[in-house]
């Protein structure tokens, strides 16, 4: 099952017993898998409140990508799980989430350099583009270079989709990819441009609240002045929507304080840092 689930691009989670301390209806090394909806799928780690706590926290280990360990205290109907089996029982949630896709529509520099810096990051990378040659594009998974009318464009909710046609295309690449459409879309273009593109879309039927949820033009504002720079605004802001990041410094939302009274260091965990811990 697990294969099956991982080839078909599935979001699930794995829950294992991986410790009981007194009584416990499941034994350690029992294990359950639960789909994006919480369902059970396979296997069994303990019925009733414990498997609706088990539930909980897979659906927030799906959200934010990291594995963790949940204890539940099987001794307290009130405080616990609501099961007085007179024990505590240990569990490894760990989610299993499909490798991120990266589809680079289009050709330059730009293009070049958004395709090696997904890579970079890990995702599956696809260049599709008449002249997507694998000497352009050495670091992409995939290179389409017979799609003209990007009939072959794939996206689902773990795709992110950059569009750098250059103009030519760009109609045609966006009724594609919105018609499908993927975790996140931008366009290489100016405001003006950009404009003009959503409002031809918006003529050609394409729903405001879907036009909404394109980036045009995309990237963060780094105040990008080169193809380089501008391909790593992108891919920042593509990193941003995935990790739940606001985009801003670090040193505003994470950074020491300095005060009258010295520097007050800030508590809590240091998730979302720059620097390895």
């Amino acid at each position: 099952m697990l294969s099956t689930l991982t080839e078909s691009g599935q979001h699930f989670v794995v829950a294992t017993v991986i410790g009981v301390d007194g009584s416990a209806s499941a034994q350690a090394g029992s294990k359950a898998i639960l789909d994006a909806r919480g369902r059970t799928l396979f296997g069994w780690v303990g019925g009733g409140c414990a498997e609706s706590a088990v539930r909980d926290e897979a659906m927030l280990a799906l959200r934010d990508g990291r594995p963790r360990r949940l204890r539940l205290d099987l001794n307290d109907e009130v405080l616990g799980v609501g099961m007085p089996c007179g024990g505590y029982m240990d569990l490894y949630i760990e989610p299993v989430i499909p490798q991120p896709k990266l589809v680079v529509l289009g050709h330059g520099a730009i293009a070049e350099t958004t395709v090696r810096l997904g890579a970079l990051l890990g995702f599956h990378v696809t260049a599709n583009d008449p002249l997507a040659q694998p000497e352009r594009f050495p670091d992409a998974d995939v290179c389409i270079a017979d799609d003209p009318d990007y009939a072959k464009v794939q996206c689902d909710a773990d795709t992110y989709v950059v569009i750098t046609t250059q103009h030519k295309s760009d109609f045609e690449a966006m009724s594609a990819v919105l018609r499908q459409p993927p975790a996140y879309v931008g366009v290489v273009a100016s405001r003006k441009r950009s404009a003009l593109l959503l409002e031809r879309l918006y003529e050609a039927g394409f729903a405001l609240e879907l036009l909404r949820r394109v980036a045009a033009p995309c990237g963060l504002d780094l105040g990008a002045a080169t193809p380089q720079e501008i391909a790593l605004a992108i891919v920042a802001e593509i990193q941003a929507q995935r990790r739940g990041g606001s985009g801003r410094p670090l040193v505003e939302t994470k950074g020491a304080q300095i005060g009258p009274s010295g520097v007050d260091v800030p508590e809590g965990p240091e998730h979302g840092g720059n620097c390895p811990r």
